[in-house]
């Protein structure tokens, strides 16, 4: 079989399912790992003999694309913050809109007087933000000290690993647990966390990908999506050094609700960062060294950062 043909097969097996716009890139992507080769080297040779060796494979792959399962697990990797990360069955794949909260924390740790910052991630997964976030100071050579929280320990390995892969495991620590509660006495200068935000009501909206494939323990929060929310703010407050920060990402919608709760617990200076589409996708709040009114973190709407 020519690897055209083999294309071709592919792209129609894919065409019968949901795959969109993404059938053709899909079926080059899954061909080119299984050739180690890259797509110039696939457009110019197209005529070429695939071996039955790598059509079996590149079958198997595509069988499994087939059903919706994400082609970041068929290949066992995601790019995140322009980093290789392992990901596998049970750990979520790091997504891009995650990199506006990297994006802001790496903006807060450069304000911050500490040349050797504590920083905490909360549902860590695979480790793209604590990772990503090492990774980063690293190359600008400041340091920082990451701590890594998840419950679930297969996430904890393979977050392990992608710290490992990225050259930055003496920067990080993880810790097994929920949320804050292994963390007992500790304080840090900032706390980061992108938890469960979908709403169990909205499944169905999901992609197959997502919702049959991803585990639900890092997608889902609860009846309106806020339980996590709801644990993690006032929780972060006796996790955090005077003036610390917390940030957060969060989904569609949310804002008024988030920023309700971190009104609640305390917080001032409440902002929000807005993704390439315009929607609030991070909340950034400071703990006060004191009790400060209301109104001091209620700024007007032309000061907000959308």
């Amino acid at each position: 079989m020519l690897i055209r043909e083999a294309l071709a097969e592919a792209e129609a097996m894919l065409a019968t399912g949901t795959h969109g716009e993404r059938v053709r890139p899909d079926a080059e992507l899954l061909l080119m790992r299984v050739l180690n080769r890259d797509k110039s080297w696939l457009l110019a040779h197209r005529d070429e003999v695939l071996s039955s060796e790598a059509a079996a494979r590149f079958q198997q792959w595509i069988e499994r694309r087939k059903t919706g399962e994400p082609v970041q697990y068929i290949l066992g990797e995601a790019e995140f913050y322009r980093l290789p990360f392992r990901v596998a069955p049970g750990v979520l794949i790091p997504r891009p809109e995650t990199e506006h909260l990297v994006e802001e924390v790496l903006r807060l740790l450069a304000l911050m007087p500490s040349p050797t910052p504590l920083i905490a991630d909360i549902g860590t997964g695979s480790g793209a933000i604590a990772v990503a976030l090492a990774h980063a100071r690293r190359n600008t050579h400041q340091d920082t000290r990451v701590t890594a929280v998840d419950i679930s320990p297969a996430a904890l390995a393979v977050a392990r690993e992608n710290a490992a892969r990225n050259g930055v495991a003496e920067h990080i620590r993880f810790v097994e647990g929920d949320l804050l509660a292994p963390l007992d006495g500790e304080r840090f200068d900032c706390i980061a966390s992108n938890p469960p935000y979908v709403a169990r009501d909205e499944r169905e909206t999901l992609s197959i990908e997502v919702r049959e494939h991803e585990p639900e323990l890092a997608l889902y929060g609860g009846a309106d999506g806020l339980d996590v929310y709801r644990r993690l703010i006032p929780a972060a407050r006796r996790h955090l050094v005077a003036n610390g920060w917390l940030a957060l990402e969060i989904g569609y919608g949310q804002r008024a609700a988030i920023e309700a709760m971190l009104l609640m617990a305390g917080y001032a200076e409440i902002d929000f960062v807005a993704d390439y589409q315009g929607i609030a996708r991070v909340a950034r709040a400071r703990n006060p060294a004191k009790p400060e009114p209301h109104w001091i973190a209620l700024q007007p709407d032309s000061q907000r950062r959308i």
